[in-house]
């Protein structure tokens, strides 16, 4: 079934890649109804709740991975001398091999008892087991992986004892249940109590191998062969006592292949075959072995991803044909089987070793280092324990199921790189991600190409190099958000909050109006008839200062700002380099070297750091402040709002003395104010900027003044519908990230004669290609009643897509639903009928519009 999945999911991959489903195009629905079931999506279940994710951050002075031998012995040497320390590991119990590797010494369980005393009673050395590393960043920082939380852990110093991976041999249906590890065994013997088989056939390469097939033995294991790769043999006291309990060792043999047992769910024994002097399997196999249990220890390969992400260098060492390592970073330390030294007495010296080294590092140990502790034979590794199969039954990468042969086409394909290898093979991209078959793969390159395994080489590890919980990357359940000073005032007013960004903004006011489209209209309405308050706070309020300040500005804006006059303010349209609109806002000049500006509310924050980033790039002398919450800001908009303001400032309101797009500063309600006329929503208008700790005092004594005129606040979406009746523009609804001033129609925004600005260049050309699009104005009979399109819905042309709506307005103060929309420019004549395709597969008449909708004359805003 696996063979069956990769098989499908093979083809499925590469007839998406080719869009062989996509045509003849009736026929998609059946293919995406089948590709999403084999691809098996989930549901969104509503009522899940989420689980809380938690991060911590920790320090310490000298971090171990690992709790073997080797980790246990760095950490209290280390410790001892003043070290705080933290080991962490990622199994249930600390004392690593100790715990089901090492039970044939006799020493082996009094030795690890001593470590873990020692270690408990020092009071700055801390054991955190079911904690993985799994990954290390920049300046010693480790993210650590427990079942609560990630713990982003900054350490001085770091000690990798990590240990090794146990390698697979590959030889014939060695993907089979049944054919195991022998130190998977093992943990299942020793840690679990669990008997894994009832007849087993060892293969081994080392002298693990025969400490496993005693301990098989001691488990009620029937072991009734032993074969040793080596021609050799195990020469020591391991091999002896492995004959005298009965079992037939064959020297230089190896398995040739396992027999499925019948259904496939097992085996049912194993073929033996003898290895030649170059150390291949002869022509057939030699004998069949009865047995439901294959178990190898062939060799090893370091758990090196974490030293490999320091920036640590590794280099093959052909004596115990294992990647050591050669070179590591200042304050990163290596020790234990990592390096090479498997002898148990050699692990305890070389983490007694590693432990003073970084705690003299540190400056906590001063005395002469012991001698380093070099790996000694016989090697712990076989250099190639791959055997070629008839039919091609010999897993190297079980995870990918990939065979030998899959290896030997990609050489003769030309990917004789081991990167290149990998992702035309896809070895190493399984769950394991390589533990178990990176060794093999490059052995096997190395071998094809004729080069040693040094010149190969090894693929590069990333963080993480173990599996980690998506909640754990999950950013913390919870949205922060922002509230302008008049919040409190919104919600006993019975605002409906809606986000704008970070921001809480009132999109309507619950009246009795009764439902939302009539809260809206009442409100729009009110604002053209009589006089409107919105709080406008949200908006990005920057400050530019110096020398440089309009030249500054004049970079970012396609329009001119040198020659504005103090106390006048202008209309700013800001680019990409793509010549894209990205922002806009209004510019006012407060004094020479000073501007203030206004951005959107979703812009602002990117806005101050693109400019803090361009006035270091182009060295101009200007200061840049972003005092978007230090003001409150609110709009008195309709035909009585002058009239409402004129009690409450000293400024003169006479549109002589403060004519529309000017800027007056003086006192409002008696604090101190920025007053700009602007008119958004097309009416006359004041935009009022004040301290935020004022900002409810002016807004309150606006509304109380504003009562005998029938002053009502009024929300984002009557905002927006004023606006849009006005035809003014929202960056980011009525723009995309394709839109340019051309299409949107506010080439008029764009001086000709300015030397530069962002995006200059890409207008230019912009400017002589015929136009894709133009936004236009979209109209509706009045008194009409059918369907209305939605914001996105797609203007169609004969069979093709011709646009899209921005905007839409189902109800307006001008009697009929209106909308704005991109179309092609042979359709954006004014008057002409356009079809829009609406929900229900249903089509819909428009017609184009010239815009403003609304007092195209500006009198309105300009009296």
């Amino acid at each position: 079934m696996n063979k069956i999945f990769y098989v499908i999911f093979f083809i499925i991959h590469i007839f998406i890649y080719y869009k062989a489903f996509h045509t003849p195009a009736r026929r998609f629905p059946l293919y995406e109804r089948i590709l999403r079931k084999v691809a098996g999506l989930g549901q969104i279940r509503a009522s899940q709740t989420t689980s809380p994710t938690p991060k911590q951050y920790d320090f310490c002075d000298l971090l171990i991975v690992g709790s073997g031998p080797a980790g246990l012995s760095a950490a209290i040497n280390a410790a001892q001398h003043g070290v705080q320390t933290v080991v962490v590991d990622e199994q249930p119990n600390a004392g690593g091999t100790l715990a089901y590797q090492w039970n044939r010494e006799p020493k082996a369980a009094a030795i690890r008892s001593k470590l873990l005393a020692k270690a408990a009673s020092l009071t700055n050395l801390e054991i955190r087991t079911l904690t993985q590393a799994g990954g290390y960043y920049e300046d010693h920082w480790i993210a650590l992986v427990d079942g609560r939380c990630l713990t982003k852990m900054r350490a001085k110093a770091v000690v990798v004892a990590s240990g090794c991976f146990e390698q697979p041999a590959v030889f014939g249906n060695n993907d089979l249940p049944g054919v195991m590890l022998g130190s998977a065994a093992q943990r299942l013997i020793h840690l679990f109590a669990i008997k894994p088989f009832e007849r087993a056939v060892v293969l081994a390469a080392n002298r693990d191998g025969y400490r496993l097939a005693l301990d098989l033995l001691e488990a009620g294991v029937e072991v009734p062969v032993l074969a040793d790769l080596r021609p050799e043999g195990e020469p020591g006291e391991l091999g002896k006592r492995a004959a005298d309990q009965g079992i037939a060792i064959r020297q230089g043999f190896t398995i040739y292949e396992a027999i499925p047992s019948r259904g496939g769910r097992g085996i049912a024994g194993v073929k033996l075959c003898r290895l030649d002097r170059q150390g291949q399997p002869e022509s057939s196999p030699s004998s069949w072995v009865d047995c439901d249990g294959a178990v190898m220890s062939v060799g090893w390969a370091p758990a090196a991803g974490l030293l490999y992400q320091a920036g640590g260098h590794f280099q093959y060492c052909e004596q115990s044909h294992q990647f050591i390592p050669a070179t590591l970073p200042m304050g990163v330390f290596a020790a234990g089987r990592i390096r090479g030294v498997f002898d148990l007495a050699d692990q305890l010296a070389d983490g007694a070793r590693c432990g003073l080294a970084a705690a003299s590092y540190l400056g906590r140990f001063e005395g002469p280092l012991p001698p380093t502790v070099e790996p000694i034979g016989p090697p712990a590794s076989h250099p190639y324990p791959i055997y070629a199969h008839a039919k091609k039954k010999n897993f190297v990468d079980l995870d990918e199921d990939l065979h030998l042969t899959d290896f030997v086409h990609a050489v003769q394909e030309g990917y004789d790189n081991i990167e290149l290898m990998k992702r035309y093979t896809t070895v190493g991209m399984g769950p394991s991600q390589g533990k178990l078959a990176n060794m093999n793969a490059i052995r096997i390159l190395a071998r094809l190409t004729a080069k040693t395994i040094e010149e190969t080489g090894s693929t590069t590890s990333r963080p993480f190099h173990q599996p980690v919980p998506m909640s754990h990357l999950a950013g913390r359940c919870f949205h922060p958000h922002r509230y302008t000073p008049m919040h409190n005032w919104h919600q006993q007013m019975g605002a409906k909050f809606f986000d704008v960004g970070a921001w809480k903004r009132p999109e309507y006011y619950a009246t009795s109006a009764g439902h939302a489209e009539e809260a809206i209209l009442t409100e729009a309405q009110n604002v053209r008839q009589r006089i409107g308050l919105i709080d406008v706070g949200t908006l990005g309020k920057l400050e530019v200062c110096g020398p440089d300040a309009a030249a500054f500005l004049e970079r970012h804006y396609t329009g001119r700002f040198t020659k504005l006059p103090v106390g006048k303010l202008r209309y700013g349209l800001a680019c990409d380099e793509t010549g894209v609109i990205i922002d806009d806002g209004v510019i006012s000049r407060v004094a020479d070297d000073r501007f203030f500006v206004t951005a959107t509310t979703s812009g602002a924050d990117s806005v101050y750091q693109q400019w803090q980033r361009n006035a270091l790039l182009w060295d101009m002398s200007v200061v840049l402040i972003n005092v978007t919450g230090q003001y409150a800001a609110m709009n008195l908009a309709g035909p009585q709002s002058r009239h409402v303001l004129k009690p409450l400032t000293e400024i003169d309101l006479d549109p002589q003395a403060f004519p529309y797009m000017a800027l007056r500063e003086g006192k409002v309600a008696g604090v101190a104010a920025r007053v700009l006329r602007v008119g958004f929503v097309g009416e006359l208008g004041y935009e009022i900027h004040v301290p935020a700790a004022y900002g409810t005092h002016v807004w309150e004594t606006l509304m109380s003044a504003g009562e005998p005129e029938g002053i009502m606040p009024f929300g984002v979406e009557a905002q927006r519908l004023l606006r849009l009746e006005k035809g003014h523009v929202i960056v980011g609804q009525d723009t995309d990230a394709l839109t340019t001033p051309h299409e949107a129609g506010m080439e008029w925004t764009i001086s000709a004669a300015k030397p530069f600005f962002v995006g200059q260049r890409s207008l230019r050309i912009h400017h002589r290609q015929p136009l894709r699009r133009r936004l236009v104005g979209l109209s509706f009979e009045q008194g009409y009643t059918g369907r209305l399109p939605e914001e996105c819905h797609l203007v169609i042309d004969r069979g093709h897509i011709a646009g899209r709506v921005t905007s839409m307005a189902k109800r307006s103060t001008l009697g009929h639903a209106l909308g704005m929309g991109f179309v092609r420019p042979d359709l954006a004549e004014p008057g002409t009928t356009v079809t829009i395709r609406v929900d229900g597969n249903q089509t819909v008449a428009a017609q184009v519009a010239s815009i403003p909708f609304y007092d195209p004359q500006n009198k309105r805003q300009k009296p």
